[in-house]
């Protein structure tokens, strides 16, 4: 029973609840004019330098998309950049507590597809949306994509179409090096389901931290040195030096080194093939457009250097989740930014990508490369050979 002295009390407090509520309301106002994103990446780890370009690409791809205003139909854009250490059990944590503890809107990332893989499930579970960039396995897209998954990166099958433009010759002996985890094992199947003229010899799969190359080195010899015509070891690795392999003896069985597209600092070792082919995703010379143009310009600017393979990929990624929000007119609600993002095309350092509404794939060009040896660079040089364009690529739907 409520006591006349308890009833005064209460009505002494209610103007200042209501001047609390009224001071707090802007707060509130502030908070629902906020879009956060969460940016997880290796900042530490194997793959750090990847996921620093990353990061670097994504502001540099917020600053573009929005004019230099960081806000998006009235609503400020807050990137929460978190560290995965290039671990699952860590990404998965990460992204959990991003959506639970930091209330982010959508993510983006991360680097290493194993750590993907197991944040699929945690976009599931909240439904929010994760829009992976560049975790490359088929599978993210594939066999254990649900419809919170987008992606701007290539995946494995657009990496090995590409290489296989490149290499897929008759009277060519392949045999493939590749570490032993999603990413490796998904680009070898991939390259495999693409060959219709080569003969794939023999696949070489190793721990992802090797740095002996020596044994396998003597095993993929044993596959190729007997073989006729030309013989090539196709290399899809991430991190170290898979090119030493190349110093144990191949010379002298006429073997060859290929792979695709890589880091600037990983193509340093490109100099010691020139003429080699491969498949490319993005360097900076390539691609002719405004975008590309900007983005090359700014970077010069801002680090003195040209923009890296994942640069280009942070940037994609960025402008994506802005085209998606203007598109909601600053709607954050899932339900309208998958109908947003199912099928849209937007522009990119690579030109124009395309959300195929299937399995959320990125549909994008990409560049058969050619390696040249130019004093004036630290790296090999990739020349283009010609666009491989994503209309022309029978990239397969792995999702059902």
């Amino acid at each position: 029973m409520t006591t006349p002295s308890r009833t005064r009390r209460l009505a002494a407090l209610t103007p200042l609840a209501l001047a609390t509520a009224a001071l707090l309301s802007p707060v509130a106002a502030l908070a629902a004019g906020e879009v956060k994103i969460a940016l997880i990446a290796s900042k530490s780890g194997p793959l750090e330098a990847y996921a620093k370009q990353t990061i670097v690409g994504f502001n540099l791809g917020l600053d573009y998309a929005t004019g230099g205003t960081m806000m998006v139909a009235g609503k400020k854009l807050v990137v929460i950049e978190k560290d995965d250490q290039g671990k699952p059990d860590v990404g998965k944590s990460a992204l959990a507590a991003a959506y639970a503890d930091d209330k982010v809107d959508i993510a983006v990332g991360p680097t290493a597809s194993p750590v993907a893989l197991a944040m699929l499930p945690v976009a599931e579970e909240y439904k929010k949306i994760l829009l992976v960039e560049p975790a490359v396995a088929d599978s993210i897209t594939g066999d254990k994509w649900n419809k919170y998954i987008f992606r701007t990166g290539r995946n494995s099958s657009q990496d090995a179409i590409a290489n296989a433009v490149a290499l897929d010759k008759a009277g060519t002996t392949l045999v493939t090096l590749a570490q032993d985890n999603a990413f490796g094992k998904d680009g070898v199947k991939a390259f495999k389901e693409a060959l219709k003229k080569a003969k794939l010899a023999h696949e070489e799969y190793l721990p992802a931290a090797t740095t002996d190359f020596t044994a396998a080195a003597q095993r993929i010899i044993d596959k190729l040195k007997d073989q006729p015509g030309r013989k090539i070891v196709w290399i899809i690795w991430a991190g170290g030096n898979p090119f030493k392999i190349a110093d144990l003896d191949f010379k002298r069985h006429n073997i060859e080194i290929a792979t695709g597209g890589n880091i600037l600092p990983a193509m340093t070792a490109y100099k010691q093939f020139p003429g080699m082919e491969g498949g490319l995703y993005y360097y900076f010379g390539i691609p002719k457009n405004p975008v590309n143009e900007w983005l090359v310009a700014n970077h010069y600017s801002k680090y003195k250097t040209p923009p890296d393979f994942f640069t280009a990929g942070g940037m994609s990624a960025a402008i994506a989740v802005v085209e998606a929000l203007k598109k909601t007119s600053g709607d954050t609600s899932t339900p309208k930014l998958i109908a947003a993002m199912e099928g849209m095309s937007f522009q990119t350092p690579k030109g124009r990508m395309t959300f195929r509404k299937e399995d959320h794939q990125a549909m994008q060009d990409m560049y058969h490369f050619k390696i040249k040896v130019d004093p004036a660079f630290a790296w090999g040089v990739p020349e283009l050979v010609r666009e491989i364009k994503a209309e022309e690529m029978q990239v397969p739907i792995r999702n059902k």
